[in-house]
Formats: C-alpha cells, sequence, structure tokens
C-alpha cells in the first residue's frame, strides 16, 4: 500500500497521518491515476443488476433463508465428513467462478453446493509445531480430536516426526472417530482420490512417526526397522480400527503388494517382504468384494456383500480430467456405491470419511485448472450425498485439511476468464498478468533479463501452471483458515471460528459417540 492511514476516530474526526516516506512515494506514484485507471474503468456490468432493486431484493431473499434457519437437535444417525485436501477458500471461490464460466455466465455469482449449507464457520489448521500444517498432523486434528507434530498421524504431539519407538507405544496413541464409531456399533469407511494409504484417510486407523511410511519398503527407506515400526498399510489390514473398516476406496494398490507380482493395474508390487495384505484381507473377510475398476464397482451387489474394498490405482489415482471415465470411478460414483451400500447395511448408522485428495495436488502443481476441476467433481459428490440422505439424520461436514497460497490479483473485471490473464491491469514492466497466482512454485515466466512475459496464450487452459512469484520446484501449503460447512443434526455447531481439532468432538457430540461418551439428551 502506498499511504500509510492511521485512522484515529475521535468523535466524528477522522486524522489522516503520512510519513515522510508516503510522501516521498506520493511524488513518484499518482495514487488517483493509478486506482481509476486499473479499478473504475472498462469493467463490464451485468444489465440486470445496474437496477438498486436487483440488490435490494437479493438480500431481502438471504435474510429470509437466515431467519429461517432453526438448529437441528436431532441424533445423529450417520456422519458423512467430505474433506476437500487444499482446499482454500480461494480455491473455493476459483471452482464457483469457474462453475459459473462452464455455463457461459460471468460466475462470481454462482455456488458451490455445500455454499448453501445452513452453517458455516472457519477452522484453524495449525498444528502443535508447526505455524502452516501438512496433511498428517491435521489428520490427527480433525478425525483424532487432537493437535499433533507436522509429518505425525494418529499419535499424541509427545512424538517426534521419524520416532519410531515413540510412535509404537500405545501410551502416544489417540483414537479416531473411526473407533468412536466403531465401539458405537455403527458402520464405518472411507473414500478417497488419493491411496488408501495417504495421510488424510489415515488419520482413521494409523499411528505413525512419518507420513511416508506407508509400506514395508518406505519404513527401510528411511532406515527405519519395519519389524518395529508397522507400516500403514498393515495397520489398515490388521489393527483395528483398520481392520473392521466396511468401506475403502481409492488409489494405492502398490503398497499392499509384494514387489514380485503384478497389481490389476499391470504394475509391480512395493513390499519387500513378500506379504500379500490383499490376500490377507480377502482370507479375513470371505463375504467382501475387492473390486479395481469402474465396472466392478457398478455392478458390485451391494446386498450380497459385507465390506467393500475400492483399489482403482497402483498409486494415486488420475485427476479426473486426465482419467479414463471409463475405467476410473469419480468421486461421485464411489460416493453413490458407498452410501447405498451403508444405508442397507446397518440399523445403527455409519460414519464415513471421503476426501476429494487431487484438490491438493493441482494446487501444488500450481495448475489452478485442476485443482478447480477436482474441486468440481468434489462439490458434486456432496450434492448427491445431500440428496440421498435424510438432513434430519445425517450429519454431512464439508471442510479442508489446509490452504494453499492462491490468490485472485489485481481488479480484474467482472467475468473476466478464471483461469486466464486479467484483461485491464498490468504490471510494472507493461505486461498484463494471470487473474489466478501463487506465492511459491516452478513457474515465475520471466525472459533473460528478469522482465515478466506476456502471458496470452501462455496460460488459460485446464493443465495451465500458473505464475508464482518464489521459484520452487512444487507449490506449498498457507496458513490460512479454512472454511467448514455443515448441514443436518447439530451443524450450527459448525457455525464459528474454531480449532481443528474440535471438528470430531463436535461431531460425536452430535452423534452420541466418542471417548467421552454420554447419555444423550432425550
Amino acid at each position: 500500500m502506498f499511504l500509510k492511514i492511521i485512522l484515529l476516530a475521535i468523535n466524528i474526526n477522522i486524522v489522516l497521518s503520512l510519513t515522510d516516506q508516503d510522501i516521498h512515494l506520493r511524488n513518484h506514484v499518482d495514487v488517483n491515476s493509478f486506482i481509476l485507471e486499473n479499478i473504475a474503468t472498462g469493467k463490464h456490468t451485468p444489465p440486470a443488476e445496474k437496477d438498486p432493486e436487483f440488490w435490494r431484493n437479493l438480500a431481502q431473499r438471504e435474510l429470509a433463508m437466515r431467519l429461517s434457519r432453526v438448529p437441528n437437535y436431532n441424533l445423529a444417525k450417520n456422519i458423512i465428513f467430505f474433506l476437500g485436501d487444499g482446499m482454500s477458500l480461494t480455491t473455493v471461490m476459483a471452482a464457483r467462478i469457474r462453475k459459473g464460466q462452464l455455463k457461459g455466465n460471468t460466475g462470481e455469482e454462482d455456488a458451490l453446493s455445500f455454499e448453501k449449507f445452513p452453517w458455516i464457520g472457519l477452522s484453524k489448521t495449525y498444528c502443535s509445531n508447526a505455524q502452516v500444517p501438512d496433511s498428517a498432523c491435521t489428520a490427527t486434528a480433525y478425525l483424532c480430536g487432537v493437535k499433533a507434530n507436522i509429518m505425525t498421524i494418529g499419535v499424541s504431539a509427545n512424538v517426534e516426526y521419524n520416532n519410531c519407538s515413540m510412535s509404537m507405544d500405545p501410551k502416544n496413541h489417540v483414537s479416531s472417530l473411526a473407533d468412536w464409531a466403531q465401539k458405537a456399533g455403527k458402520s464405518t469407511g472411507f473414500i478417497t482420490t488419493t491411496t488408501l494409504t495417504h495421510a488424510s484417510p489415515s488419520g482413521m486407523y494409523a499411528h505413525t512417526a512419518n507420513r511416508f511410511w506407508e509400506c514395508d519398503a518406505d519404513v527401510l527407506a528411511a532406515q527405519q526397522d519395519p519389524s518395529i515400526c508397522m507400516d500403514m498399510a498393515q495397520q489398515l489390514i490388521k489393527q483395528t480400527p483398520g481392520r473392521n473398516l466396511d468401506v475403502m476406496m481409492g488409489g494405492g494398490m502398490g503398497k499392499f503388494l509384494p514387489n514380485t507380482m503384478n497389481d490389476a493395474h499391470g504394475n509391480k508390487g512395493e513390499r519387500k517382504d513378500g506379504r500379500n495384505l490383499l490376500s490377507l484381507w480377502k482370507d479375513m473377510h470371505p463375504k467382501g468384494a475387492l473390486v479395481t475398476n469402474l465396472s466392478e464397482l457398478l455392478n458390485l451387489n451391494v446386498n450380497e456383500t459385507d465390506k467393500i474394498m475400492g483399489i482403482f490405482a497402483s498409486k494415486a489415482m488420475d485427476f479426473h480430467a486426465h482419467a479414463d471415465n471409463t475405467k476410473q470411478p469419480r468421486l461421485v460414483e464411489m460416493t453413490e456405491v458407498a452410501l447405498k451400500f451403508l444405508k442397507q447395511k446397518n440399523n445403527k448408522g455409519y460414519v464415513i470419511f471421503i476426501e476429494g485428495g487431487l484438490i491438493d495436488y493441482g494446487n501444488h502443481f500450481n495448475k489452478p485448472g485442476l485443482s478447480t476441476d477436482e474441486t468440481l467433481e468434489f462439490e458434486k459428490a456432496i450434492e448427491l450425498a445431500l440428496n440421498i440422505t435424510d438432513p434430519e439424520e445425517t450429519l454431512i461436514v464439508v471442510t479442508s485439511d489446509h490452504a494453499h497460497p492462491l490468490s485472485i490479483a489485481g481488479y480484474p473485471g467482472r467475468g473476466t476468464p478464471i483461469l486466464g490473464v486479467n484483461q485491464h491491469d498490468v504490471d510494472s514492466n507493461g505486461r498484463k498478468y494471470a487473474t489466478l497466482n501463487y506465492a511459491v512454485g516452478p513457474e515465475q515466466y520471466l525472459d533473460e533479463h528478469g522482465k515478466s512475459l506476456d502471458l496470452e496464450g501462455l496460460i488459460g487452459d485446464i493443465d495451465s501452471t500458473h505464475p508464482s512469484q518464489i521459484p520452487s520446484i512444487i507449490g506449498v501449503h498457507a496458513g490460512d483458515d479454512v472454511g467448514i460447512y455443515a448441514s443436518g443434526p447439530f451443524a450450527h455447531l459448525f457455525g464459528a471460528v474454531i480449532q481443528q481439532n474440535s471438528i470430531p468432538h463436535f461431531m460425536a457430540y452430535a452423534a452420541g459417540i466418542g471417548e467421552r461418551a454420554f447419555e444423550w439428551k432425550k
């Protein structure tokens, strides 16, 4: 900002104070001219919005909607917890605009399905030893109710990264929402577009000092003993609550198979111990169904199986925009099969965690086209869940684990392509710049003299890498608060700024389950 403005409100007087540096800057930059040229001119206004009554009527509709909201104090029979990994508030905004623009509209006026939920708040995402978190310590927070150290899962903050002995000590383990639900007799499960052993879903079942110890080969690579540090794939199959999960869907088949055999997707397994954990799972659950592609998933008879394991890729699943969608199921398809299965399985209800995990990958690659496309896929799964469940008995919560340093820059006009170039503003080199930018990432778009390049034709499609200021091989996380959206029993508990680790405790209260279970008030 060019002026340091100190506002002192004394009665009705406002005093403006300028430092010598401010006056020097003012002599070199005409702030008023800059604002006039870059903000106030050449912008598009939809004709209907020129009438003040448009805005007054919109405000009255929004007011009436809020006045009609009544908290739902029913006992939550079911909990559906949606997690958009890396889905910052700016990612939500960009996806909303993208959704509208795909319809041929300006876009800003649109809304994602979960933005229409009655109760919305913010979640603080820091972890015990980190201002900006990763997906491991956050998973411990929002699934186990305890903040932990970065890179660790399912353990208290007594456990430091890579400390195997401390992470294997049961005294340092913290239980999860899956534990609580299973002890209450509910069915449980998770879905992800990453791997079954990725950091986020592992918060349901794992206890580890290193989020990357997904199989024994990973433990060995960290120069640890896999006979002491049990890898996460083994924990999922052999230990509770993992072995009791009713639904597991995602990628990562290689973590469960020996490196002497090919998986269903034509790639070698990763395990060095010779174990075939998928055969073990089948032996443990004779009526369980193992499916590996869309056809098998959609043709599954949910009435003839008692558990579902779907592993649709050797590693993480493909971005929706890149996938063969005749073979790889979409998140909405996995969600539909899982919810129909869980509904008929158990009259005590269920708890399921559903992750749109590749939103994060898109942002890490500085590709907002991919991150917004994954967000739109994510919201379709949420909309389906809302449509096929009863809001009187099903609590649906949508949030993110952490943010990304994605910003919408300058003063783009209404309807500016959200994945394109700001057509109204230029940088100090006279170049138009991207509407969406990252703070840190792989591409600065500079010439040999350090001057910005013309971005026309360089960005704009779904796979474009957007500019960043700080060079890095890959983008990083951000420490912003993230949104939390809720519908159903006790959803009003989430309509505030809360600590991330409070999320599972609020869910547990709504369902009358948890470590501090109580006799639910009738």
